[in-house]
């Protein structure tokens, strides 16, 4: 008797995501349990200015833990793909900035080899001459910025990609970093999954070649390349992840005609606003030519008709041309009217002598020549300078993105995490996505600990970006999952500002014997024990065989790097201040004082440390500090094992070719 392994599996998947589903109902109910108490009946309003930021900060730990659940819901493992299509076209895309040539050459080398006949091409933007002779010896395409780009923005990563999709044709794209060397099978295995027309991308894990045993920067991500990213496909949002993914060019395009014409849009209800103001400023003004008031109500009633056109989505040009024809018509009688008034006005300051003219040649000499207004008359201008406004109002929409290289911009641009933002709103167009859960690359990961938390910023800083201009919880087109799918990764980097308090509470505790919590008696135990060991559970089982410790330890390590990002992402989203992109560096970088990269979490492990002794000092007071401190102390136990990843982080000299992660 044989057995199809294949329903065997189903069978399993299927129990292992009923047991989640257990322990995601445990864990959330035993949340809410605790944390309606901790609200209600445990603050220590005495001490609110610690006590305040601690419920908040497990108030967010509960929604973490939420969405966490919420993602494990639908874990979904899609097993064998279809066979490929048959006659595809595809362009392999190798972007590079300032990577050392021989790495790109070995990258370029293995995805000249996939095994499915496609195009490999050099994404150069550093247009270096060296590239290029590399792209000629290998015999695969080379693609650099025209002048087109001189004097605009070049949106980093995004469009140098953008750059290519308008010199190349395949219906398919391979996207791969620098450093990623492809598989020969990449294309086989996942191609197949193309036959579905609305699939816009396939998504593969990204691992790392040169990591050394315990993973000591933290590089390999087998949580997120695994269990999330399969909870998230199960809510069909996969993300897409920048590298080692698989496109449709098809659904690029229709991104870009898409972002086009809404940033046209509302470009166009923008000035159309600008120039409503310009009028009815106009008409309040008490100087303004009574004569000409019914002109500048016509103006305003046409205003509004293109306003109600541009919501009704009629064709933007014929907006713009029926409005331009009023305003021409609009000039004509408002100018006859301005004419007519400042012969009326001169006529009248020369006296019934001066006859008509005087008045004339007056005129002739210009409005400046005629004298100063007392204030009181009617100004001749108020109606040609309030239809001047609609006039360069009209004239400022750009439906040529001048600013642009580009008109048509189909990898997002808004945010150093083009990839995200791509992919949210590939999602938002009702399209699908696939995470194909095989490692079909190998790529490299920082080799020192500055190059690694360059790179985090750089993701931290870009989710946020995102987060703050286009935020998914009010995006259109998704479903309510698929908003809280990519909310919960943005939410995560809020994680830093909980970690401060987690770090700073025992020590206000142990040092100056401040309880943010008003007792931490046998009550607080039975609300909060049974959170905590549901919450771990749920995390054990979600992650499954996935290794997830050193995870959490960087999760809560870099909580610096995370408040940092929401600073920055701040100051450039709200206050415009600029944001600098840095590639990953892809060589060890060289400090003699590594540190300092680390200064704050090497500051808050010598207050914790510090008050390990002074936990000695309470204990000895009697029995009735023994529960708050120790539990207190093993509150400071946690957050110093968690820090501790940082000492073997500073201590890395780079990958060996010995060591096997």
């Amino acid at each position: 008797m044989t057995v199809d392994t294949r329903v065997e599996g189903r069978r399993g998947h299927g129990v292992h995501r009923l047991v989640v589903r257990v322990a995601v109902v445990f864990t959330v109910s035993f949340g809410l349990y605790y944390i309606t108490w901790r609200w209600m009946d445990s603050v220590n309003w005495a001490a609110w200015w610690i006590a305040v930021p601690l419920v908040l900060a497990e108030t967010y730990g509960l929604i973490d833990v939420s969405l966490f659940g919420l993602t494990m819901w639908r874990a979904r493992r899609r097993g064998e793909p279809p066979a490929p299509i048959e006659g595809a076209s595809v362009d392999v895309l190798i972007t590079t900035y300032d990577e050392p040539p021989g790495l790109v050459r070995a990258t370029a080398r293995a995805a000249r080899a996939i095994r499915h006949p496609h195009q490999t091409w050099i994404l150069d933007d550093g247009d270096r001459p060296e590239m290029r002779a590399v792209a000629e010896e290998l015999g695969v395409g080379y693609l650099t910025r025209g002048r087109e780009w001189a004097d605009r923005p070049r949106h980093a990563k995004a469009g140098n990609i953008n750059n290519a999709l308008m010199q190349t044709s395949g219906e398919f794209l391979v996207v791969l970093d620098a450093d990623m060397v492809a598989r020969p099978e990449f294309l086989d295995r996942t191609l197949g999954w193309f036959r579905d027309e609305r699939v816009a991308f396939v998504q593969t894990p990204q691992v790392f070649s040169n990591v050394a045993t315990g993973d000591p920067l933290g590089s390999q991500a087998p949580l997120f390349y695994g269990p999330i990213q399969e909870g998230k496909d199960g809510w069909n949002a996969a993300f897409f992840c920048g590298s080692n993914a698989v496109l449709r060019r098809e659904a690029l395009m229709q991104l870009g005609i898409v972002g086009y014409v809404q940033d046209t849009e509302r470009s166009v209800a923008l000035r159309l606003r600008d120039a409503t103001a310009a009028v009815r400023r106009a008409r309040r003004d008490h100087r303004a030519d009574q004569a000409l008031l019914p002109v500048l109500e016509k103006m305003l009633v046409a205003l509004a008709d293109a306003r109600r056109a541009l919501g009704n989505g009629e064709p933007l040009g014929d907006i713009t041309y029926r409005l331009q024809r009023q305003v021409a018509l609009a000039d004509l009688r408002v100018g006859a009217g301005a004419v007519a008034r400042v012969v009326a006005v001169v006529g009248a300051r020369a006296g019934a002598g001066a006859g008509a003219g005087s008045a004339a040649a007056v005129v002739g000499r210009g409005p400046d020549d005629v004298g100063p207004r007392t204030g009181l008359e009617p100004d001749p201008d108020a109606g040609t300078d309030a239809l001047n406004a609609v006039q360069l109002a009209l004239r400022a929409i750009d439906v040529d993105r001048a600013d642009e290289a580009q008109a048509i911009l189909p990898l997002a641009t808004i945010s150093v995490t083009e990839d995200m933002a791509t992919s949210m709103r590939l999602h938002a167009l009702g399209l699908r996505s696939v995470f194909h859960n095989e490692v079909l690359a190998d790529g490299l990961a920082p080799e020192d600990l500055g190059s690694m938390l360059t790179q985090r910023l750089r993701w931290a800083q870009g989710t946020m970006q995102l987060f703050l201009r286009e935020n998914p919880l009010f995006a259109r087109g998704m479903s309510p999952a698929q908003r809280l799918m990519y909310f919960s990764t943005m939410w995560s980097y809020l994680s830093g500002f909980a970690t401060a308090v987690f770090i700073a509470a025992p020590v206000v505790f142990l040092v100056f014997g401040i309880a943010p919590v008003r007792s931490y008696g046998a009550e607080f135990m039975l609300h909060f024990v049974p959170f905590l060991a549901a919450n771990q559970v749920l995390f054990l089982i979600g992650a499954g065989k996935t290794p997830t410790w050193r995870g959490q330890q960087y999760s809560f390590a870099l909580f610096p790097v995370w408040i940092r990002a929401c600073v920055s992402a701040f100051r450039n989203v709200v206050l415009h201040q600029p944001l600098t992109f840095a590639v990953t560096p892809k060589v060890r970088i060289h400090t003699n004082q590594p540190w300092r990269l680390v200064r704050w979490q090497l500051m808050a492990g010598v207050a914790l440390a510090g008050c390990l002794l002074l936990a000695l000092v309470r204990l000895s007071a009697g029995p009735q500090e023994f529960i708050p401190t120790a539990f207190n102390v093993v509150w400071v136990v946690f957050d110093l094992a968690a820090l501790s990843v940082l000492i073997g982080a500073v201590r890395y000299r780079g990958y060996l070719a010995e060591e096997k992660n």
